[in-house]
C-alpha cells in the first residue's frame, strides 16, 4: 500500500474563506488534525499551460485573478515561502523522464490555491511549490506527469494537492446553496466511484461520462483531479467531504489512504 500523501480539493468561489458554508468548515477542521507535511505540490486549475510547468519563486505573491468580490477578500495575502530549488531538480527529473517541463520562476499564487489553503493552513507554514494543469499534452501524457509528480512527492515527504471543482459549469449554477440537478450529482458519483477503484481507464475517457461535457464545458477544473488520480497510479482516493455550492457546484474532497482515519494520523506516519 502506497503512503502517498494526495489531497483533491474543490475550491468554489474564492470567497469560500468568508462564507458559512460545510466546505469551509471541513477544510478549517480538517486542517487542525493534518499533519503539516514538508512541502506540498499543488496543482490549480487555474494555472492552464500547454505543457507542464512549475512555479519556483521564493516568495510567490498572493494573486487576486478575480473581480467583484468584497473588498476584505482582496485584503487577504497568503505568505506561504516557496521553495526555488527544489523546483528546479522536480524540473530536472521530469525533463530526464522524457517529460517536457519548464520552471516559472516568478509564479504567483493564485486563488485556487491560497482561497482553499487559508483554511487548511491559515499560517500559511507549510512551503509550496505550484503545478499547472498542461491544457494540450492529451490525457494518457496528464496522467503519466501525474504519475511522476506523485512519486516524487512521496520519495521527499510532499503533499500533492489538485485544486479545481469536480462540477464546473458556471452558466448553470443556482444562486443559492440549494439540492444540485441530476446532472451534477450523477457526474459527482461517477468521479468518486472511479476514484475509489483507481481506473485510470476510466480517467483516461473521462468525456464519455454521465454528463461530462455538462459538468465542465472547458477542462481546467477537472484537471487537478484527473491528475490527483493519476498520481496514485491504481490506488484509491476516498471521499473526505462532499456538499454543493450554488447547487451544482460539488465541492469534493479526495484522499489517499492515509487520511482515511485522520484522526489517528501521527506525523511519523506520513515520513
Amino acid at each position: 500500500m502506497t503512503t502517498r500523501q494526495v489531497l483533491y480539493l474543490s475550491h468554489g468561489s474564492p470567497d469560500l474563506s468568508l462564507i458559512d458554508h460545510p466546505a469551509r468548515t471541513f477544510l478549517r477542521e480538517f486542517g487542525e488534525r493534518l499533519p503539516k507535511p514538508r512541502g506540498a505540490l499543488i496543482i490549480s486549475a487555474h494555472f492552464e499551460t500547454p505543457g507542464l510547468v512549475v512555479g519556483g519563486s521564493s516568495r510567490p505573491r498572493t494573486w487576486h485573478d478575480f473581480h467583484g468580490f468584497p473588498d476584505a477578500l482582496y485584503r487577504t495575502h497568503y505568505p506561504a515561502r516557496g521553495l526555488p530549488e527544489m523546483a528546479k531538480t522536480l524540473v530536472t527529473g521530469l525533463n530526464n523522464e522524457g517529460i517536457d517541463t519548464l520552471l516559472d520562476a516568478e509564479r504567483a499564487l493564485d486563488h485556487g490555491i491560497w482561497s482553499p489553503l487559508s483554511l487548511l493552513w491559515p499560517q500559511a507554514d507549510v512551503p509550496l511549490i505550484p503545478i499547472s494543469v498542461p491544457m494540450q499534452t492529451g490525457v494518457a501524457a496528464q496522467l503519466n506527469s501525474a504519475a511522476s509528480l506523485g512519486r516524487w512527492a512521496e520519495q521527499n515527504a510532499f503533499m500533492l494537492i489538485g485544486s479545481g471543482a469536480a462540477t464546473h459549469n458556471l452558466g448553470d449554477r443556482h444562486f443559492i446553496h440549494d439540492a444540485p440537478d441530476p446532472w451534477a450529482r450523477q457526474f459527482h458519483d461517477w468521479v468518486i466511484d472511479v476514484a475509489a477503484r483507481g481506473d485510470l481507464g476510466a480517467m483516461k475517457d473521462w468525456r464519455d461520462a454521465p454528463n461530462a461535457r455538462y459538468a465542465h464545458p472547458t477542462p481546467e477544473h477537472f484537471l487537478p483531479l484527473l491528475m490527483c488520480v493519476g498520481a496514485m497510479e491504481g490506488q484509491p482516493l476516498r471521499v473526505l467531504h462532499e456538499s454543493f455550492m450554488f447547487g451544482n457546484l460539488s465541492m469534493l474532497a479526495l484522499g489517499s489512504e492515509v487520511y482515511r482515519n485522520s484522526d489517528d494520523i501521527k506525523t511519523d506516519d506520513l515520513g
